[in-house]
């Protein structure tokens, strides 16, 4: 595939990810509202289509990013092939974890079996509040493999001069900013409002990075290592 075709692919990936992965997590989060376990068990069994429709937008999620960790490492690695390589893992290893909906197929199956086979409710409480953590500890983790990713693939389209300067720069601080703040979400030193603003420099790169990749292209890498 040429460098063309890479960039054209990765550039409707972008979009294609965005368009799957926000309505996956509004329909997740829907699903999971209540206080308490038997409310939101409740709530899971209401929409246990939605659920359903989750898992399948999670894997298809897992595999829009082994798909920019493909086609971005093909666009960048002319530039710094172990720095390239770097980010690819990265991005894949996103994909990878990002993929398993164990989290949402525990709440499906929570929600829907019944007699002998279902848990008691002490310990269909342990495993509500198990499942909504590891979902959590597994987004956490995918994300910070995500920004890593996504630092290096941005600073190298900087570095290439490859996408306009304010482009790729707007990729590079705003990725670097989600590094640093994504292991202290997970470890628990930061809360609130701050884990969700993180995002907005990123989603104005991606959403701008999508179209210009399929129109554009990437112009020819300046270095080659």
């Amino acid at each position: 595939m040429t460098r063309r075709n890479s960039a054209r692919v990765a550039g409707f990936t972008f979009l294609v990810y965005i368009g799957i992965a926000l309505p996956a997590m509004i329909l997740s989060s829907r699903a999971t509202e209540g206080t308490g376990t038997p409310a939101i068990l409740a709530n899971v069994a209401q929409h246990l289509t939605q659920m359903r429709v989750v898992v399948i937008l999670t894997m298809l999620s897992g595999l829009c990013a082994l798909t920019l960790a493909v086609t971005l490492y093909a666009i960048t690695r002319d530039e710094d092939r172990e720095l390239a390589l770097l980010g690819m893992l990265c991005r894949a290893g996103e994909g990878i974890i990002g993929s398993f909906a164990v989290s949402t197929l525990g709440l499906i199956w929570l929600a829907s079996t019944n007699g002998a086979n279902s848990p008691d409710a002490a310990g269909a409480a342990t495993l509500v509040g198990f499942l909504l953590k590891r979902d959590m500890w597994s987004y956490n983790t995918a994300a910070f493999l995500f920004s890593v990713g996504s630092t290096l693939f941005a600073y190298l389209l900087l570095r290439g001069r490859m996408i306009p300067g304010w482009l790729a720069w707007v990729g590079v601080v705003g990725s670097a900013i989600a590094v640093i703040e994504q292991p202290l979400e997970l470890a628990g030193f930061v809360h609130g409002p701050l884990t969700q603003l993180v995002w907005l420099p990123i989603a104005v790169f991606e959403v701008t990075l999508g179209p210009w990749l399929i129109i554009k292209g990437v112009a020819p890498p300046r270095h080659s290592t």
